[in-house]
């Protein structure tokens, strides 16, 4: 295994993680010095993949999504691979990376813990786990959906409505929707991971925050939903739903996300990390 010349690391000194280190914005294990084989779940556009390799130069790079975009120029260790990441047995060895970051997987994988499972077999003993999760039950004025629909407040029900549609069409598909909330908890069932730390930030969806960098979030929130709600029109047909039904859904949505800064629309992302237990 080659190493750096020097140790370039940020060490974090917060309570409780100082077996961590932080590099390109995420915490490494650091107990281990180089790591060969990073894996990026749900690539997206593969920049996280890209910016990494950039950044550590002398490590490998596996980018794995079912259609990800093949990016004309690339570091020569970053590669992208295409296949099913809900299969029984993912196409690599025991023990072979040392860093698995997986995102927004959730809405194609059935069957979460045989997932984990598998992330715990290709996974080396001392590897570290990043799952990172969005809820999709959906807030407004810092109020759950079951808070303002049990409420006498009319609030964003339009919004709300198209999100308990959404949630519906995914438990058909045989998909938990529960998984972002009990993330901890399916790491812990598995039995192979050790260091479970959790945490849950709130993210705006809109133009309401005041801070400069929470409204950035807050605007591309916005307009990853505001291509989403459309998106999600072929789901709904296909669930059974009447065409009119669902066209009504999806504008009484569209109309409470361009109002979203009178109900300060949000949601919650799931994030948790954990060290592969050595065996």
């Amino acid at each position: 295994m080659s190493r750096p010349d020097e140790d370039v690391d940020c060490y974090l000194s917060v309570d409780g993680i100082e077996f961590f280190r932080q590099r390109n914005g995420c915490k490494f294990n650091a107990m281990n010095p180089t790591y060969m084989l990073p894996s990026d779940d749900e690539e997206s556009k593969g920049d996280w993949a890209v910016e990494l390799n950039e950044e550590i130069p002398w490590v490998f790079v596996t980018g794995v999504d079912i259609v990800p975009i093949q990016l004309r120029e690339v570091p020569v260790r970053c590669r992208f691979e295409i296949w099913n990441i809900a299969m029984p047995d993912m196409p690599y060895d025991d023990a072979y990376f040392d860093l698995i970051h997986a995102r927004d997987v959730l809405t194609g994988i059935c069957n979460y813990p045989q997932f984990l499972g598998q992330v715990a077999r290709i996974l080396r003993p001392g590897g570290l786990v990043i799952l990172i999760k969005p809820d999709l039950v959906q807030y407004a004025d810092d109020k759950s959906e079951d808070e303002w629909m049990l409420g006498s407040e009319s609030g964003p029900r339009g919004w709300f409505t198209l999100w308990e549609t959404y949630r519906n069409c995914l438990t058909l598909l045989g998909v938990d929707v529960t998984v972002p909330q009990r993330l901890r908890k399916l790491l812990e069932g598995t039995g192979a991971f050790e260091n479970i730390e959790d945490c849950r930030a709130m993210i705006p969806v809109g133009f309401y925050p005041e801070d400069k960098r929470v409204l950035t979030v807050g605007q591309l929130q916005w307009m990853a939903h505001d291509l989403l709600l459309p998106a999600l029109r072929s789901m709904f047909l296909s669930s059974g739903m009447v065409e009119s039904r669902v066209d009504q859904i999806i504008k009484d949505a569209q109309t409470d996300l361009y109002c979203g800064n009178t109900f300060g629309l949000s949601s919650h992302l799931h994030i948790v990390h954990a060290t592969r237990r050595e065996e």
